[in-house]
């Protein structure tokens, strides 16, 4: 390990005195370099180049490489994944046929003799980083085909109540149960939602089949289907794995699925609706790895984050995130709670559901066949000695007063609402009884947001948009004279949709003293927009629009989303 140790210096990815304290054994010094693969401090692909150098083979990137299908499924995805590597397919080297092996670990012999017996041929080793090796073997052998061949043949078959509360569907499990169709098919459902990146998967019964569908991107995209005979044992064993009635047909249900996938442990929260087909299953998958933590990450701009954290920062006052369903309101909140959440820092929340855990905070699950609502929690939580409180939603007019009474009374108050725009929330609140002077001085700020999908950064391309067609969607050419425009291609990273994850654009209104005179006098939301705008607030669509420029994502991504 010396010797990589030397190269990673060698290249000018660590700094020699950074170097020298890796020192020790080749054990140690691995561990150690892994250590800083996690922290940041090193590129996963500087540590595969360094280890392409030492092992005196290639360094590719997968992206760029052919697979041959075929070759890759004559090994399966379990002992890929485990060893990180790939066979990407047949080469003649020297005359002879060799099986070219993207590897993350080209010292790994006892694979290579694996490999060798499985394809009879010598392999040719390129050196790949991990993360695109995994990428590769699951873009390349999704579970679509084995779905597929899975319900061709399934009968109806009830699943067995499982051990414990734990499922593992990454594959690979050596549990008895995993053999059965109706669990494989399920594990094959959730496994694949989880490595596609949805955020939401439905299994929907329809009159002759099962459907799926996976939420990727904020976009549904459908899977292969299943018999309509296996319906009642998928169901069944979905509601197993949640906890929930089973003999309960009539009404809507809720439960929580725990998981591990890859080794790590994912949540789903389940809800159930009878339909005139039968019962959907909606699974919400809350993977805390997958999701932002920092308000860095979630791509406000200068001005915004600016106003935003000036307001958070104070002890006291009412911070309010509005947007429809499924705008990201959620991580919003929960990226400011981890900012706020010390020890010194008394931080309760009040969510239905409590989506995730988050260490050092007080979370309380809203209980209503138990009488424990949100203005009931609210003011319990106001004798515990509260310094920060989230309210997952404010719903009434109790919730509402509360609320604000308690950003007057010295506490710092943080919820979501359902608005169109910012200033919209501020005749929200007057509409449903709370006084308006009230309003203007206990809201601080109003954050409305909207999620867009990112362009993917290996297949964009700059997008000739016409100024009739510019000026139609409400934006000038000359505009365009501060950035370029891009528009989606489809490649095989982002499933040949254009686009590979989500960001978010944002409308920050502060609540200054001009527009608490508005909602004092029940000023109309529009005549609030004019103030907020000529006091420098810039709206979803601007925001959109300078996302548009800087290449993170098409026009026609804004216009849909945003009105």
């Amino acid at each position: 390990m010396a010797g990589l140790i030397h190269i990673l210096v060698r290249q000018g990815a660590l700094p020699f005195a950074r170097a020298q304290q890796l020192a020790g054994t080749d054990r140690e010094e691995l561990m150690r370099i892994r250590e800083l693969l996690a922290a940041g401090e090193l590129s996963e692909e500087e540590f595969a180049r360094a280890r392409a150098t030492e092992a005196d083979v290639p360094f590719v990137r997968l992206e760029d490489e052919p697979v041959d299908a075929d070759i890759l499924a004559r090994i399966s995805v379990t002992f890929a994944h485990a060893h990180e590597l790939v066979p990407l397919r047949t080469i003649e080297h020297r005359g002879l046929p060799h099986l070219l092996l993207a590897m993350a670990n080209p010292d790994d012999v006892i694979a290579l003799d694996d490999v060798r017996v499985a394809y009879g041929m010598p392999p040719y080793i390129v050196v790949a980083t991990a993360s695109e090796i995994h990428a590769t073997i699951d873009r390349h052998h999704r579970a679509d085909a084995e779905m597929t061949e899975l319900t061709s043949s399934l009968t109806v078959e009830e699943a067995e109540d499982p051990d414990d509360g734990s499922f593992n569907v990454s594959g690979g499990g050596s549990d008895e149960d995993d053999d059965a169709p109706i669990i494989r098919f399920v594990n094959l459902v959730l496994g694949q939602g989880i490595r596609d990146r949805a955020s939401d998967i439905h299994i929907e019964p329809t009159a002759d089949r099962v459907r799926v569908r996976y939420r990727i991107d904020g976009v549904l995209h459908e899977m292969p289907s299943a018999p309509k005979a296996i319906q009642s044992g998928v169901i069944s064993r979905l509601k197993i794995m949640s906890d929930i009635d089973i003999a309960e047909r009539r009404i809507p249900q809720d439960g929580r699925i725990s998981v591990q996938h890859d080794g790590r442990k994912v949540d789903l929260r389940v809800a159930t609706l009878p339909t005139v087909w039968g019962e959907k299953i909606v699974m919400r998958i809350l993977d805390q790895a997958s999701t932002a933590l920092k308000l860095e990450t979630l791509g406000l701009s200068e001005r915004n984050l600016t106003a935003y954290r000036r307001a958070y920062t104070k002890p006291y006052g009412m911070i309010l995130v509005t947007g429809p369903t499924g705008s990201g309101k959620s991580t919003t909140l929960y990226s400011t709670v981890a900012e706020l959440a010390r020890p010194e820092v008394n931080v309760i929340t009040i969510e239905d559901p409590v989506e995730y855990r988050m260490a050092g905070v007080n979370q309380v699950q809203i209980n209503t066949q138990a009488g424990l609502t949100f203005a009931s929690a609210l003011r319990a939580i106001l004798r515990s000695d509260p310094d920060v409180m989230l309210v997952g939603e404010i719903r009434d007019a109790e919730t509402a007063n509360i609320a604000i009474e308690s950003a007057l009374t010295g506490h710092l108050v943080l919820s979501t609402l359902h608005t169109n725009d910012a200033p919209s929330a501020v005749t929200r609140l007057v509409e449903m009884g709370v006084e308006p002077f009230l309003v203007g001085s206990a809201l601080d700020v109003v954050v409305a947001q909207r999620l867009i999908r990112r362009l993917c950064d290996r297949c964009k391309e700059p997008d000739e948009i016409g100024a009739e067609a510019l000026a139609a969607a409400g934006f000038a050419r000359a505009e365009t004279e501060n950035g370029t425009l891009f528009r989606p291609v489809g490649c095989a990273h982002c499933a040949e949709t254009g686009y590979h994850g989500r960001a978010a654009v944002h409308e920050v209104m502060t609540v200054t003293e001009e527009i608490e005179r508005l909602a004092v006098a029940h000023a109309s939301s529009n005549d609030i927009a004019r103030v907020a705008r000529e006091q420098g607030m810039r709206t979803l669509r601007e925001d959109g629009w300078a996302k548009a420029l800087a290449g993170l994502t098409s026009v026609e991504e804004i216009l849909r989303v945003v009105i």
